[in-house]
């Protein structure tokens, strides 16, 4: 029955977040517990629905039996009645808490929940049939051309990300010029399938998972072109396994892999053995996998 009801979480999740449940307790403190009573006072400028703690302790409730947030049962001081249920922030949660620099994972949870989003599944199964990608089918335009959530999606996620990559990676001590492709510190006008800009190290964040083999082939032998002899090509993708595995890593990237095939022309995400054919095939050599372990939960 969870894979009948699975959309009930996710939709659930993503008016957590709107309703600024996640923030709403971490601003409370560290260690906060709060009823949906308190919860529900805080939401904007207050609600004038009589309902909306009773209605708003369910969502917390779903959410806390997937272990994202933290539930205890306390007595109740504010109406007399037994016992009252409180939340806290765990560690899944606290990536939908707004940090000090401003970011989250919320922004990805509204992407995948949005509207244009969503209405690419119902065009999967006729793609897989027919041909073509799903967002276009139903769209007439690629999922690009929708860049504002999509843009601020990929903002709090590479902010989150790469913090943990700089700790755990040493290989960009000593890289006097970084080009980060498909990136956005500084822009160079460009065809990044024509040609990349020169520099020491070459940086991609999940841009090969958008495109077919041939498409990350001729990328990634552009970036070899545009590298010294002693550069270095630095990739950050996810790794999916040849056979399947239950862990919450592969259950991750087989869900994002599916998406792709929804918002992209053969985009998929790569094994490990597909990434060493690809980057080989380009003339990259001395070829290093780091294996980084960067889960959400």
């Amino acid at each position: 029955m969870q894979l009948v009801f699975s959309s009930v979480l996710s939709m659930s999740m993503q008016s957590a977040i709107e309703l600024g449940v996640f923030d709403i307790i971490a601003k409370a403190g560290p260690g906060a517990k709060l009823s949906s009573s308190e919860i529900a006072a805080h939401i904007g400028s207050g609600t004038r629905n009589s309902e909306a703690p009773m209605m708003l302790d369910r969502i917390p409730r779903l959410l806390a039996s997937y272990s994202i947030l933290s539930c205890s049962v306390v007595a109740n001081e504010e109406d007399g009645s037994d016992s009252q249920r409180v939340y806290s922030i765990g560690p899944v949660s606290n990536y939908f808490v707004t940090d000090e620099d401003g970011v989250s994972l919320g922004p990805m949870m509204a992407l995948s929940q949005d509207k244009v989003v969503l209405e690419s599944w119902s065009q999967l199964k006729d793609a897989v049939v027919e041909g073509g990608i799903p967002f276009n089918r139903v769209h007439g335009k690629h999922s690009f051309e929708f860049n504002q959530v999509f843009n601020t999606t990929i903002f709090n996620h590479t902010n989150i990300v790469t913090k943990k990559i700089l700790h755990l990676y040493k290989g960009f001590e000593k890289i006097t010029l970084l080009v980060d492709v498909g990136g956005g510190v500084e822009h160079v006008g460009g065809d990044m399938f024509a040609s990349v800009p020169s520099g020491d190290a070459i940086f991609k964040k999940l841009i090969l998972h958008d495109w077919r083999d041939q498409h990350c082939l001729k990328l990634l032998e552009n970036c070899y072109n545009a590298i010294p002899d002693d550069g270095k090509v630095i990739i950050v993708e996810a790794l999916i396994p040849v056979m399947p595995e239950t862990s919450t890593a592969v259950k991750s990237t087989s869900q994002i892999d599916v998406l792709m095939m929804t918002q992209n022309q053969g985009g998929k995400e790569q094994s490990r053995e597909e990434f060493m054919a690809l980057a080989t095939g380009a003339g990259l050599v001395a070829l290093n996998m780091n294996v980084l372990s960067v889960i959400f939960g």
